[in-house]
């Protein structure tokens, strides 16, 4: 199990191959990654993301531990990446390791669901015509309440 957060940005081959390494009871790998996307027609030009060092890998952690409680994981990996990011670069990662496909993808789609809400990150759209602070979903609120026991 293992959460990074950093400025640069990560290679998915590399990171799922250092997932995977010297062991042999791995039989489903799920992975995901996160793109800023341009969701004003053209205005963005960058988004920012901000974090306290510290805070923000604890609560990572914990999330990661809530997944690796529920669901048989033979290994996880959340990475995390802070900064100004143009449209189109990777933003995060998620990789689920297991026996099974079923709990690598659940795993996989419970860490992305609270990483989406409960991730310390405050993100700034740098716009042609401004800048402004992103707004919390209710929609993503709702995806990770069906996670609650």
């Amino acid at each position: 199990m293992a959460v990074r957060v950093q400025s640069d940005d990560f290679d998915l081959g590399l990171e799922v191959a250092e997932l995977t390494r010297d062991t042999r009871v791995i039989g489903a790998v799920v992975s995901f990654i996160g793109l800023v996307r341009d969701t004003t027609g053209g205005d963005l030009t960058s988004m920012e993301l901000e974090h306290y060092p510290g805070m923000t890998e604890q609560a990572l952690a914990a999330i990661d531990a809530e997944a690796t409680k529920r669901w048989s994981l033979s290994g996880s990996m959340v990475i995390h990446r802070y900064g100004d990011l143009k449209t189109g670069e990777q933003i995060m990662m998620v990789a689920t390791a297991s026996a099974h496909r079923k709990d690598a993808f659940d795993a996989a789609e419970f860490l992305m669901d609270y990483l989406k809400t409960d991730a310390p990150f405050w993100k700034k759209e740098h716009l042609k015509s401004g800048s402004q602070w992103v707004e919390s979903k209710a929609s993503d609120e709702d995806a990770k309440d069906r996670w609650k026991t």
